[in-house]
């Protein structure tokens, strides 16, 4: 790709200008992240229409525009790694999460665990909450009992 362009303006809007064409607002969003974590980038507009999309972003992409991406990336995904599960409640299909991660102490609330919780390996589960922000178990047999016991009645 050339004669593209990403950039922030005002702080905290993300631009796009390529060839002929500029927007004013742009989101990206992996289109397979836990099939493929690292491929199909989508540039999308402000009103969530595909602008373009690159299946290997990394190769594809100018260097600096790639470098810009992974930031958008980083803050439009966090992950959390979850350390310890303080409480865990389900109520209604909704399942309401404390939980101690790499960042802190936190709660977040998930829907339907049957579509928002996935596991990756036998030992490792991915949680997405309801704003899209993802949670990771990394090992559940690293977890202290209490933890794992509220997960194998929940999950």
């Amino acid at each position: 790709m050339k004669n593209i362009e990403i950039f922030y303006k005002p702080e905290g809007r993300l631009r796009l200008t390529m060839e002929d064409r500029s927007y004013t607002e742009v989101k990206l969003a992996w289109a397979s992240p836990l099939s493929y974590p690292d491929k199909y980038l989508a540039f999308m507009d402000g009103k969530g229409r595909e602008i373009f999309m690159v299946t290997h972003p990394e190769k594809e992409l100018p260097k600096d525009v790639w470098e810009m991406a992974k930031i958008e990336l980083h803050r439009r995904y966090l992950n959390g790694v979850i350390h310890k599960i303080v409480t865990l409640k389900t109520e209604f299909g909704s399942t309401y999460w404390r939980v101690v991660t790499d960042r802190g102490e936190t709660d977040f609330l998930t829907q339907s665990l049957q579509e928002n919780a996935q596991w990756l390996t036998p030992t490792y589960l991915m949680l997405v909450d309801v704003d899209g922000n993802r949670y990771e178990i990394t090992d559940i047999n690293a977890l202290d009992e209490r933890s794992q016991e509220l997960l194998s009645v929940t999950v």
